[in-house]
């Protein structure tokens, strides 16, 4: 594009917090996208491996780390400099959303992040019992701190691919289903919750498969003892320890032995006592068909289906399944593997595949709506590295899906400066989508018959239910 559109101002300061491979991709999203004075934009990493980047553009790199005892002096400043209202683009690891976005608040300044993330120590907490280390228990806490400071400076929470795109791709392929059934319907509104949820209900979908397939590969072959992946090492393996955790929907019968419903906040998941990331299973996607995918704990898990929940009174009547169905790029399986053959314990060398080491390949990311009137049908993205070479620097096909959406949010946040904290299902996912488009690839939808009881072999006897294939029995690998 020789003109690229400008989604919005920021008349205060801009601080990125974090400038590792998303950091460095949302970087020339800003420059294209918004009006904003350079002088008064600082990037903060613990890092300084790639300030260059930075020093190239004349804007200020804060080599410092972000911790529990000094974000408060650190950033409050270089928040407030200058006046105007600023704006958080917080991108790291190890460092409380939570506190950071309150903190924001308190400033007038705005804020958006892709994950909500804790201080360090949360995790691998041996202490702590499984279900307060899910990402329902993180999500809780935001959503507790939105009951107990509505309106102000809008604080957008978990808006990258996903979560974040996936939730407005929902609304998306719902609409789609309607048209393709014949179901007459008006589109609710932005605001209007209560209307997406029976929409979904009375469409007769059981649930929804964030399903993704990563054929991205690398020209030099995954080494030993390094684990490798296209997007943050870190934080793949952050959540692929936390317990599988998925949105439990009013349709299950079964929930496995070392399965649990939890108990905080919204009660509208269930988690499995073992790591997602060595949980696999059965979904599908346009370019593979058929795959294995891991359960891997993602905060739009819950987010949708607590969204998509219809009740009556205090009881709840309707809720979609949902979960993350991930197969990530062989070379992450190949390290995820290696990782747990010993026992769990992480490589010490990390790496993440560049746009330069990366040879083909696409990221196919959308989900997978099922057990309506056709069945199940697939809406995403399907975004190849060739493409995203075209389209931005610093980034491959994962990274991209992640940064345009971070843009999408930024641009939303701007114009609506006061909608309090917000999560991306609560977003006008039509003017998102419009900002994010262009750098998604090929956004497609498409319809399947393929359910995860298709095609199974037979050769041993199996725990299933044949009265019903969306049944999440069904859907696990055991």
């Amino acid at each position: 594009m020789a003109n690229w559109p400008i989604h919005g101002r920021i008349d205060g300061p801009l601080v990125m917090i974090g400038f590792g491979s998303i950091g460095r991709g949302v970087l020339p999203l800003i420059e294209r996208h918004f009006e904003f004075d350079s002088s008064r934009f600082v990037v903060i990493d613990p890092s300084d491996r790639d300030r260059r980047l930075c020093d190239e553009r004349k804007i200020r790199f804060v080599k410092e780390a972000v911790t529990r005892e000094n974000y408060r002096e650190l950033l409050t400043p270089l928040l407030t400099a200058g006046g105007g209202r600023g704006f958080c683009v917080n991108l790291s690891v190890d460092t409380s959303s939570l506190d950071i976005m309150r903190l924001c608040r308190e400033l007038g300044v705005l804020y958006i992040d892709t994950v909500v993330e804790p201080w360090p120590g949360f995790y691998f907490d041996k202490s702590a019992g499984p279900e307060q280390r899910t990402n329902n228990a993180l999500r809780n806490t935001v959503r507790e701190e939105k009951a107990r400071n509505p309106g102000g400076s809008t604080a957008v929470s978990c808006c990258g691919a996903n979560p974040g795109m996936v939730s407005w791709f929902v609304k998306q392929a719902l609409l789609d289903i309607a048209k393709d059934t014949g179901h007459a319907v008006t589109e609710p509104g932005p605001d209007d919750r209560e209307g997406w949820a029976r929409l979904m209900r009375d469409l007769g979908v059981k649930g929804v498969h964030i399903a993704e397939r990563d054929t991205q590969r690398a020209r030099n072959p995954k080494p030993m003892g390094v684990f490798v992946n296209t997007w943050s090492v870190e934080g793949f393996l952050s959540e692929g320890m936390q317990p599988a955790e998925l949105g439990w929907g009013t349709h299950e019968t079964w929930l496995p032995e070392n399965g649990r419903l939890e108990t905080i906040g919204s009660k509208a998941g269930a988690y499995l006592l073992q790591p997602g990331a060595n949980t696999r299973v059965r979904s599908w996607c346009p370019t593979p068909g058929a795959q294995y995918g891991f359960l891997v704990t993602h905060n739009e898990s819950i987010s949708i289906a607590d969204y998509f929940t219809v009740r009556d009174g205090d009881t709840v009547v309707y809720r979609p399944t949902c979960h993350y169905a991930y197969h990530p790029s062989n070379d992450a399986v190949l390290s995820l593997d290696e990782m747990f053959g010993q026992a769990g314990k992480m490589q010490d060398e990390h790496h993440i595949l560049d746009e330069h080491e990366i040879v083909d390949g696409i990221d196919e990311l959308g989900v997978l709506l099922y057990g309506h009137k056709k069945n199940a049908y697939w809406y995403g993205s399907q975004l190849s590295i060739e493409e995203t070479r075209d389209l931005a620097p610093y980034q491959n096909a994962t990274g991209l899906q992640v940064t345009s959406a971070v843009l999408a949010g930024m641009a939303w946040a701007i114009a609506n400066p006061d909608a309090g904290i917000v999560e991306a299902d609560e977003m006008d996912y039509r003017r998102c989508l419009d900002v994010q488009r262009p750098y998604l690839g090929p956004v497609k939808g498409t319809y399947t018959d393929w359910t995860p009881l298709t095609d199974r072999p037979g050769f041993f006897p199996e725990d299933i239910d044949e009265s019903d294939p969306w049944q999440f029995r069904n859907v696990l690998v055991r």
